[in-house]
């Protein structure tokens, strides 16, 4: 393969950086083919691709992004649509979307709706204008939403809160799995006299932990302590004061399975100023796995991981599918994962 005067010139001065046009020339093909080889599409002969992909080596071609994307009918960007602000579950989302994203070279534009309708539109339409190749819609709850407004043009996909429309594809984690997870340690740990104390009823987390961690109970021929879930906040305060609740109705509780991690620490400050140790007079086990709260608690909290970078990796690689004409339908569930830490183990 040799180089053309031209191309010889313009690499020799160093005045410009090397074009598609370049490449065609050096390899002796059109332009069109040129593209196609390099974006691995149409029917080309395995000699003239591989002409072509030497010839953007020898000349170290960077392809333009705004170029390959109008070529390709593509802006290789998806984007991330959340109402959580603070990040405490997109970001783990996001960062397992753009692991399957990144072999792909595809960006991800994060947009927070706050979770208000009328912004939500205004971010969908904005990242619609740019060309997005696809979204993805996340949030801070697991509670199914409808679908966004007026069916975008491009392959949509739910992860963490599915979509009420059964024909969206939605990615989510097994929260019924989680809970039993959670239920099963403490059983199998010994204790007999577990309480529960989660969120508002009406979220769809707190009822479905709760009503797992009530049928597991009842597998192993037990009761839930005091008689009942103590439904309430998603707080430190509640898990203070709930647990006072549970030490009254009930002195003999061997072990409480907290709703989310901010409970779990709230219980453990109010065991501990009662002068109850844990684990050794009441294991502790939470829900969400917030490393932050987790690892700082006293002690360090057992507790159950929604595998949320996951969810985000398959929720991508559903979007992938989809953009490739590839569309799936449904809910699919991601097991979550228990994290066993001092609060419940002697």
């Amino acid at each position: 393969m040799k180089k053309t005067a031209a191309t010889s010139t313009r690499r020799e001065s160093g005045s410009a950086p090397p074009t598609l046009g370049d490449v065609a020339a050096l390899a002796g093909v059109t332009v069109g083919t040129a593209s196609k080889a390099l974006n691995n599409r149409g029917r080309l002969r395995p000699e003239t691709r591989q002409r072509v992909l030497e010839a953007a080596e020898q000349l170290n071609f960077q392809p333009n992004p705004l170029a390959r994307g109008l070529l390709a009918g593509r802006s290789w960007t998806v984007g991330l649509l959340t109402t959580d602000s603070i990040g405490r579950f997109s970001i783990p989302v996001l960062l397992g979307a753009e692991d399957a994203l990144g072999p792909e070279q595809i960006s991800v534009l994060l947009c927070d709706s706050r979770g208000d309708v009328i912004r939500e539109q205004h971010h969908l339409r904005t990242l619609l204008a740019r060309r997005i190749d696809g979204i993805i819609v996340t949030g801070r709850r697991t509670d199914p939403r409808p679908p966004l407004a007026g069916r975008p043009s491009v392959p949509t996909v739910y992860a963490l809160g599915p979509s009420t429309d059964p024909r969206d594809a939605s990615v989510v984690p097994d929260e019924a799995g989680g809970a039993r997870l959670a239920v099963a340690h403490l059983i199998d740990s010994g204790r007999t006299r577990i309480a529960h104390i989660t969120g508002p009823a009406h979220h769809a987390a707190a009822a479905v932990r709760a009503e797992q961690a009530r049928l597991r109970l009842a597998e192993s021929g037990l009761e839930l302590c005091g008689g009942r879930t103590y439904h309430g906040e998603w707080t430190e305060l509640w898990g203070r004061h709930a647990a006072g609740l549970i030490l009254r109705a009930d002195p003999g509780c061997d072990a409480i399975f907290c709703g989310n991690d901010l409970i779990a620490r709230g219980v453990a400050d109010a065991l501990r100023e009662a002068g109850v140790r844990i684990p050794e007079d009441v294991a502790l086990v939470g829900y969400d796995n917030w490393e932050l709260i987790a690892a700082a608690s006293r002690p360090p909290l057992t507790t159950v991981d929604l595998n949320l970078a996951e969810i985000g990796r398959i929720a991508a690689l559903r979007l992938l599918d989809a953009i490739g004409g590839r569309p799936t339908v449904g809910i699919e569930t991601v097991p979550c994962r228990l994290i066993v830490r001092q609060s419940s183990v002697i």
